[in-house]
């Protein structure tokens, strides 16, 4: 008795819905803007992001490194310096250090942009974090085992971050385990 009810309760609310869609009138149209008003301000459209970028991570010591991989044609910049202008030489081959390793990589990475945004720690620090987040960001991009393989096997840094970390300074003495000379006489 109860479910002929409600069947017909639903029956009526379905009728009185088509008919107040019907009585109410269509929306109006916005109008569209001719002439830019002077002194009012449009809203900013959101910056465009890169479509299908692979975003990874690198730690070493207090440096940590976000490296984003998106088609392009080859770009790579740290903190948006092209990697080629960074000196001292040591350094920037220790960051490139995932594409100069092998050929096959080298050609892959002209049809990629990346970009790695560093902070803290110091300059090796930061050095390993983006080297590291670099190679994470190839692997991510190619899906490629091959090469996953080929940097364990030259390097375990490459892909895994080290979580060693420096040891706290404890009161009565100059550094973490160092004590201050004691003299008896």
């Amino acid at each position: 008795m109860a479910a002929q009810q409600a069947a017909k309760g639903t029956e009526n609310l379905d009728k009185e819905l088509s008919e107040f869609n019907e009585n109410q009138p269509a929306p109006p149209k916005k109008a569209r803007a001719t002439k830019k008003a002077v002194g009012t301000q449009q809203p900013k459209k959101a910056p465009k992001r890169k479509k299908n970028a692979i975003v990874t991570r690198g730690k070493r010591k207090r440096a940590i490194a976000r490296a984003t991989i998106a088609a392009g044609n080859g770009n790579i910049r740290i903190n948006g310096i092209s990697a080629q202008l960074i000196h001292p030489k040591e350094i920037r081959d220790l960051i490139l250090e995932p594409i100069i390793i092998s050929k096959k990589v080298s050609d892959t990475m002209k049809d990629y942009d990346v970009s790695i945004n560093v902070y803290g720690g110091g300059t090796m620090g930061q050095a390993q974090a983006s080297r590291t987040a670099l190679a994470k960001a190839i692997v991510g991009a190619t899906k490629n085992e091959g090469i996953k393989a080929a940097y364990m096997q030259y390097d375990r840094s490459l892909l895994v971050e080290d979580h060693r970390r420096v040891e706290p300074k404890k009161a009565g003495g100059p550094k973490a385990r160092a004590r201050n000379q004691t003299s008896y006489r």
